[in-house]
């Protein structure tokens, strides 16, 4: 349980000291065992230490730890009950990304081949009210068949195997979110995306991922069961 503490609160200093986070901005959480570790309400995630961090069970409910856990734990509560892959999740607010959907640009993940190859389609969920059951059902639809959302006005969501896969994800996401940006400012048109052959051509003869493949559409993989 300690080394688990430890990875989380590394991987909250790498958060903040990417921006991907900044304040109080956040949350992060992983299971552990039969329950989560979360990140506590209100904390500057770059200034956590192990003991801070909360165990809670999969109803949201306090066992181990001082403090209220994070108040968007319903979020991550609907990931676990409807991802059992997903390991850990994390909650960041990248400016860049978070900036696409202020724009109302849409997160073109076919544009970038290791994008596509690692996160694959990345919606962005409606707005919903930040700490309220609105969340959680404004993702819950794109839960199943996603690695990564973003969140309208309110940043990213990354899923993983791990703590690791789950910030990677996000860190990867905040830079291809820039490479967009960027493309559209240099063409005036949002980037060019792959075809469906190219995308196909990527993906052919690599190992099935655990978990819903973010690289198939729900129906293939329907037809393909």
């Amino acid at each position: 349980m300690l080394r688990l503490r430890e990875q989380m609160v590394a991987v909250c200093r790498r958060l903040q000291q990417l921006g991907l986070v900044t304040a109080t901005d956040g949350n992060v959480s992983c299971r552990a065992g039969d329950a989560l570790l979360v990140t506590p309400s209100g904390s500057v995630k770059g200034a956590l230490r192990p003991k801070d961090l909360l165990l809670v069970d999969l109803e949201g409910r306090l066992l181990e730890g001082r403090g209220r856990p994070s108040s968007e734990l319903k979020m991550h509560l609907l990931v676990y009950r409807r991802r059992p892959d997903v390991n850990a999740v994390v909650h960041a607010h990248p400016p860049v990304a978070t900036a696409l959907t202020l724009a109302g640009l849409a997160f073109t993940a076919e544009a970038l081949p290791e994008v596509w190859l690692t996160l694959g389609p990345v919606p962005t969920a409606p707005y919903a009210t930040p700490s309220t059951k609105e969340v959680p059902a404004a993702i819950e639809a794109l839960v199943a068949d996603h690695q990564a959302l973003l969140l309208e006005r309110h940043g990213s969501l990354c899923f993983g195997r791990d703590l690791d896969q789950a910030y990677m994800r996000t860190e990867k996401l905040e830079q291809a979110a820039r490479v967009l940006f960027i493309a559209h400012e240099l063409r005036g048109v949002p980037a060019s995306v792959l075809g469906a052959e190219a995308l196909a051509a990527l993906t052919a003869g690599l190992p099935r991922p655990p978990g819903p493949d973010p690289r198939r559409s729900r129906r293939q993989r329907t037809e393909a069961a």
